[in-house]
């Protein structure tokens, strides 16, 4: 009897890691395809406001130049 109670709670304590072991894998797994998808989407977004910084620096210097010319 005292061995049937052992062995019943060893494989609770067993099952029980596995699951936690299940759990941080699959916590681990989607942490990397997340990190795999928001490293090109900022790369993507940096690129963006690098070009639109472009542009608004092309505007506000013909609007000096137009504004300039005006005086």
């Amino acid at each position: 009897m005292a061995e049937e109670i052992k062995s019943s709670g060893q494989d609770k304590q067993t099952q029980g890691d596995v699951v936690k072991g299940d759990f941080s894998t699959i916590l681990i797994g989607v942490g990397t395809l997340l990190d795999s998808t928001m490293a090109p989407l900022s790369k993507i977004v940096s690129q963006a406001l690098d070009s639109l910084t472009v542009v608004a620096k092309q505007i506000l210097e013909g609007v000096n130049s137009s504004l300039g010319n005006k005086k």
